[in-house]
This record gives structure tokens, sequence and C-alpha cells, in this order.
């Protein structure tokens, strides 16, 4: 959510916004919607006002006087009751729309349409040269029997999975290696809910706009949007959840910025991608990820700093794996609503002979935490809503493409980064045992 008064001030910009975020917007249209409800409300409290005050003449009042006013408030009533309707059905409108305004990207941010668009700003790591013909993650996990993509699809359809043995193993061993690296990093682990309410994807801006790709359980569905009742979603990441945490609570200057890293399962319906990446472990339904979320000061300078912290701690995880990767600025058309700045960490996947995403860090500036209500009491004893932003800092199986396929050895064994053997008993290589 935007603030209203700043999109009064230079709607040009956000209109420009939203065109190179290509989201269809009409800012001017919604202007016009703002300030007719402007006008209805200033209509209508005049009238309710004036209708207290002849509340408290009545009594005052006696014979034809008093039924006169009387006479005139039962008028008055009946056209604040109308009022009153326009208004409860012009500001429905006006909440929902104002849901779809985007925020305005840095000046630092490409404009792009899509992600072919998005601009490398560094690497890291060489690119493996294997003596021998390499295999693909598939056919390794397969011939490795720590992967199952055939019995998923056959319990529970597309772009669904079995991890087993040491591929399960080794999952939980990056995981673990990720929380244990932020949390020397002061950052406070969570395990959050996986089912949230409206509010949650609302206040995140997943949702309006997202609601294809989540899995809503118990949810009814209407024209005008989702009725709650028992119902919630399943989250596609635990920024949701964690995000959420402080929702309509007014935090101490001296508390932030929070550090804090949600572990979870993620759902995500991948609406809209049939025929894309449909093989492998790359776009899948279910996932687990370490997610990094920061509430900070309502300063631009302290949110540049801390989204190169997470970032940094990101990277520090793919280098300590020994993963060549790359990163890059996501242009304004690969952007969500919400995002003002974003990279993406991209690593090297051989069987696709690319970088592929594996990594995303965003800053939404108080984007979020307007429609959270999460603010801050500042030196000025005034309230200000935090900057919100977020990094996954590991999501697996994605990062199991490039360990697989990088350390893959001749003899189709595949040996353990140094740094998850701690976690795996000190094993050191996955080897077949069909």
């Amino acid at each position: 959510m935007i603030d209203l008064s700043d999109l009064r001030a230079r709607p040009d910009a956000y209109a420009d916004a939203a065109k190179k975020k290509r989201i269809t917007i009409d800012v001017k249209a919604f202007l016009k919607l703002d300030q007719g409800r402007l006008d209805l409300l200033k209509e209508v409290e005049e009238m309710r006002g004036k209708k207290n005050a002849a509340s408290k003449e009545v009594p005052k009042l006696t014979g034809a006087a008093k039924e006169k006013t009387i006479k005139e408030m039962k008028t008055l009533s009946d056209e604040l009751k109308k009022k009153e309707d326009e208004l409860t059905v012009l500001e429905a409108e006006w909440n929902a729309l104002q849901l779809l305004l985007p925020s305005i990207p840095l000046p630092n941010v490409p404009v792009g349409k899509d992600d072919t668009e998005n601009k490398e700003v560094r690497k890291w790591g060489d690119l493996p040269k294997f003596d021998f013909e390499p295999l693909d993650h598939v056919t390794l996990g397969e011939k490795l029997d720590i992967l199952d993509i055939e019995r998923g699809v056959k319990i529970a359809g597309s772009r669904t999975y079995f991890l087993k043995g040491d591929g399960a193993r080794l999952e939980y061993a990056i995981l673990m290696f990720t929380l244990d690296h932020l949390r020397k990093k002061g950052f406070t682990p969570f395990i959050p809910p996986l089912l949230v309410h409206y509010p949650a994807m609302m206040g995140t801006s997943y949702f309006p706009g997202g609601e294809e790709q989540a899995y809503a359980v118990g949810v009814q569905k209407e024209k005008d949007g989702p009725v709650e009742g028992d119902g919630a979603f399943l989250i596609g990441t635990s920024e949701v959840s964690v995000t959420s945490y402080h929702k309509d609570e007014i935090l101490k200057l001296e508390e932030l910025p929070k550090r804090y890293c949600g572990i979870s399962p993620c759902f995500r319906r991948e609406a809209g991608t049939y025929g894309k990446d449909t093989k492998g472990l790359y776009r899948i339904h279910q996932f687990q990820k370490v997610e990094q979320v920061v509430l900070c000061e309502n300063d631009p300078t302290v949110s540049a700093k801390m989204h190169k912290e997470i970032l940094t701690n990101a990277e520090e995880v793919v280098q300590a794996l020994k993963l060549p990767y790359r990163v890059v600025d996501v242009c304004t058309g690969d952007m969500g609503r919400g995002q003002v700045y974003k990279n993406d960490i991209e690593t090297w996947m051989p069987s696709r002979k690319s970088y592929g995403e594996t990594h995303s860090c965003s800053t939404f500036y108080d984007f979020q935490s307007r429609r959270l209500n999460i603010r801050y009491e500042g030196e000025d004893k005034k309230k200000h809503f935090v900057h919100t932003l977020n990094n996954t800092c590991i999501a697996s199986p994605r990062i199991l493409i490039p360990i697989l396929e990088m350390y893959q050895n001749k003899d189709g064994s595949v040996t353990i980064p140094e740094v998850l053997r701690p976690y795996m008993g000190g094993q050191e290589k996955i080897v077949s045992r069909i």
C-alpha cells in the first residue's frame, strides 16, 4: 500500500511506475474516485453534524417547533442513510483499487519487460569442467535412489516428487547449515504458521493479484473475493507469516532492526507455467526454504544497508557450498507490485547450460508495513511505518540441482560439499545403494 498523500502530489510518477512494472491500473481514474470519496465523506460528516445538533435541540423545543424539527430530522436521516450507503460502496471500490497501486522503483532499477532484461551485477566462481559426460540431476537422483519423481506424480500429480534416503538428509543438511549461518549473524529463527488468513496474504502484497498461485483451504470463493470463515491459505514463503508477526504493533526505535529468519515448507500452484520447466526439481509445488525478513527504520540509507547485509548472507551460503553464481539487478517488468529494488542470485546449473534463479532479495520500503500497520516511535516521538525487506537464504530442492550436478563424479557418486558433512554424520559421498 502506498502513501496516498504522495500519490496525490505526484501522480505521474505512479502512472510511470505502473507502466514500467507492467501493471494495469488507471491512476487518474483512481484519483477521480479518491476525490469523489473525499467529497462524499465531507458531505456525510456535515449531515451527521446537523443531525447531532438537531437531536440536542429537540428536548428544548415544544409544540409546532418541535414537530417541525423532528420532521426535518426524519428527512435528514433518510438522506443521510442514502449517502452513507453510497459511501460504503464507494469506499469498497476505493480500498480495492488502492491495493493495486504499485510502489515506485528506485532510480537504479533497470527498465525492462521481463527476466530476460535483468542486468548482471557480478559473478562468483568458476564454471565446472568435466572429463566425462555429466548427468542431469534427475538421472543422478534416480541412479542414486535419492529422488523419485514418477511415484510423486503417481500420488500427487505433476510437479511433485519424493526425496528419499541421502537426498532427504542432504536437503535437511543444507537447511540446518543455512539456519546456523544466520543464527550466528544475529537472526532469530522462526518455525511459522503454514496456514494464514487473508489479511496476512494481503498485508505482504501477495493478494490481490496472486490468488491463483496460492492453495486455499476451506475458503469459499465469491465474485468479490474470498470469504474467510475458517478458511486459510498455504504460504508460498515464510515471508508471509514472519513479516506479519508484528501486525498492528508499535515497536520501539531501539528494537530495530528486527532480524528474523523463517524455516518452512512452501506451497505454490505454479499456475500459468504449463509446459515451462516441467522436467526435474526447478519448478515444483512444494519445497522448503530459509527466508530472511528484516524490519528496520523508515530510512532509505538504512534499508540499503540492510539489503546489502541480507544479500551478502545468501551469497556467503552459496560460496560456502562452492557453487558458481551471478547476481542480477531485477528489471521493472520482473518486479512485484510492492518492491522498490530487487536482486536475484542465479546459480550455475550444468544441465540447463545456464544460471538459474535460486534466491531473491527484495526491499519494499513501507509498502508492506502500511498494509500490516507495523509502526515504530521515532526520535521525533511520531509514529512511522517500518521498512521491510526479505531474502531467500536457501531454497531446496532447487539448490539440489547445482549441488548434485556439479559435485557428481565419474563413477556416478556425488561428493557432499564439505560444509554439509558435519550435518550428515561426517559422510563424504552419496553412492548408489541399489
